[in-house]
């Protein structure tokens, strides 16, 4: 079974023939011929790590080795007996035995990732990690050195100390031995440079996306060496879409945390309002201290979905943060209230802070959905795009949920989208009403605009949206009229259809499609009840008041009996 096997041979049936056919199919076009970067790739794609699925990844590569072992008759013994067969040279005439060591070396890689997964809950578990990397190491070592026989071609050489560079640099890497790691992480990323450059678009393609997964890993390595400039561009990294990925990403954000708490070291207070605080809580200062560095990003990020990723980040610290200053506000409560009463209501220093906090938290809230409003906004003016790639275009109900501000403004526009919504279903005189809603709330912010000059720089054209809603309307109420008409000219004798099952309408001729259908109406079931008379119960009421005649002369006396009755009835006599 090798490392990893166990636990696998119950579930190898799933998947496995079609991963049988792929293979054979690749051995007739002559896969051999693929480089190793190209093969890693496109298992890890086909068979779980396009969602993460490390486990489902080490599951294939078990049941790939098993297959390429009995295939080249190249078993380790039997079920009773293990024997341990090396490749060397002399075997290299297949290609594919230098794919059973790559194949060993991604399982190992793959179970130190599923562990990597699994230790954030359970840290005993990073030794083993370890040990899984190790393993790969020693695997992609044995493949380099298989790849230095002159049977083997100066591009796969390449592709192997390329490898084993990448898998050197991970295992240093999680050492934290930084220096180590960034110069395997050198040499793999001038390799695979090289490569890019001496072949096609379409072959660089994969060398190229290697490259910048690794750049992040030699930023980190090289700021923990010193460099502080690389602090720099991994913040530029971490504004890309989707920011760093892979071994990087937790990393990356403790090391945001730990530099930022080195400065927090020299904050003590904050003003707002005209009110300095000191600020004692590290959590709050570390938070304090970033939030113009997240407000920039959000500024500077390249598309929408980062900068909604990045107001997630920043609301998630928010709360971070007041859930440490409501902690500390739950020892002394009885010595605030103490103080408010001497100081005449006066707001203590650390409420004060947790009002500043949430603050912060709501117009961060509310900064998002405007910009998630926005982006909605504009994909729906650009409804003629179909649906490419699978994703669903915008609707006027993913807007309701977004203008959710208490200003006459926002309510001016979620009625307009809500009647949008309407419109969509033909609710015709829903959508009217809130029409007319919408006109009264434009009228209402253009009386006030004055009070609204600041901030009417960065809100859409209400004359515009008058005008839309205008036109709305009209073409509403045509639509309204031509949908009544319609539905009153397909609604003749032949085709009206009242809900009554077949057997109460074998009279009436009607065309209903339902019969043939799989839910065809023929009989109410269960039956409906229906009321029946009730058994007649009778009551004898004159027998209480009837006088019966006396019938003591017709019954017959019963003969009084003695002793002589006794012995004449022993002896059988008979009166």
């Amino acid at each position: 079974r090798g490392t990893g096997g166990r636990g696998w041979r119950g579930g190898e049936a799933e998947g496995s023939r079609g991963e049988r056919l792929r293979e054979v199919w690749g051995r007739l076009r002559g896969a051999g011929g693929k480089e190793f970067l190209q093969i890693v790739k496109e298992s890890q794609q086909q068979h779980g790590l396009r969602h993460g699925d490390f486990q489902r990844y080490r599951g294939y590569c078990s049941r790939r080795l098993r297959r390429l072992r009995k295939t080249l008759n190249f078993k380790m013994g039997n079920r009773h007996k293990f024997t341990g067969k090396k490749v060397t040279e002399e075997i290299l005439s297949d290609n594919r035995y230098l794919l059973l060591i790559l194949m060993d070396a991604e399982r190992a890689w793959s179970y130190a990732m599923q562990l990597k997964q699994e230790a954030n809950t359970e840290p005993r578990k990073r030794f083993h990690l370890l040990s899984r990397l190790r393993k790969a190491v020693k695997h992609a070592e044995e493949l380099e050195r298989l790849c230095e026989s002159n049977r083997v071609d100066a591009k796969t050489k390449l592709e192997a100390q390329a490898y084993m560079a990448y898998l050197t640099g991970m295992l240093r890497f999680e050492h934290q031995e930084w220096k180590a790691a960034m110069e395997a992480f050198n040499k793999c990323k001038t390799i695979y440079e090289k490569l890019a450059n001496a072949f096609t678009e379409e072959q660089a393609v994969l060398y190229n996306q290697r490259v910048e997964e690794i750049s992040p890993n030699i930023r980190y390595c090289a700021y923990n060496i010193g460099d502080q400039s690389a602090m720099n561009e991994l913040m530029q990294m971490r504004l890309r879409s989707g920011g760093t990925e892979g071994l990087l990403a937790e990393k990356l954000e403790a090391l945001i945390t730990q530099t930022r708490a080195k400065q927090a070291a020299t904050m003590s207070e904050v003003e707002w309002r005209g009110r300095t605080v000191p600020v004692k809580i590290d959590k709050v200062r570390i938070f304090l201290l970033g939030l113009a560095d997240n407000e920039a990003a959000i500024v500077q990020a390249e598309n929408e979905e980062t900068k909604e990723r990045l107001f997630e980040s920043l609301l998630s610290e928010c709360r971070d943060a007041i859930q440490a200053v409501r902690e500390d506000l739950k020892p002394d409560q009885k010595q605030r209230e103490h103080s408010l009463e001497g100081d005449s209501g006066k707001v203590s220093n650390i409420q004060y802070l947790h009002s500043y906090l949430t603050y912060i938290k709501l117009s961060t809230a509310i900064k998002r959905n405007e910009s998630m409003a926005k982006s909605l906004q504009k994909a729906l003016l650009q409804q003629q795009r179909s649906e490419e790639d699978g994703k669903r275009t915008a609707r006027p109900q993913d807007l309701i949920q977004k203008k959710t501000n208490n200003t006459t403004l926002y309510k001016m526009e979620k009625c307009f989208f809500i009647a949008q919504s309407y419109v969509l279903v033909k609710k015709w005189s829903e959508a009217l009403v809130l029409y007319e809603r919408v006109l009264k709330y434009a009228g209402e912010v253009q009386s006030g605009a004055g009070a609204f000059t600041n901030s009417l720089k960065e809100l859409p054209d209400v004359q515009d949206l008058i005008t839309q809603v205008n036109a709305e309307k009209y073409s509403l109420q045509a639509a309204a009229i031509l949908d009544a008409n319609d539905n009153h000219e397909t609604e003749s004798p032949s085709q009206v259809k009242d809900g009554k099952p077949l057997s109460e309408r074998f009279e009436t001729f009607c065309l209903d499609p339902s019969l043939v259908s799989k839910q065809v109406s023929l009989v109410h079931f269960p039956p409906g009840f229906q009321p029946i008379p009730c058994k007649p119960l009778f009551f004898d009421l004159a027998l209480n008041h009837v006088a019966f005649p006396p019938l003591e002369d017709k019954v017959e006396q019963k003969a009084k009996s003695g002793l002589t009755g006794y012995i004449k009835g022993i002896f059988g006599f008979k009166s």
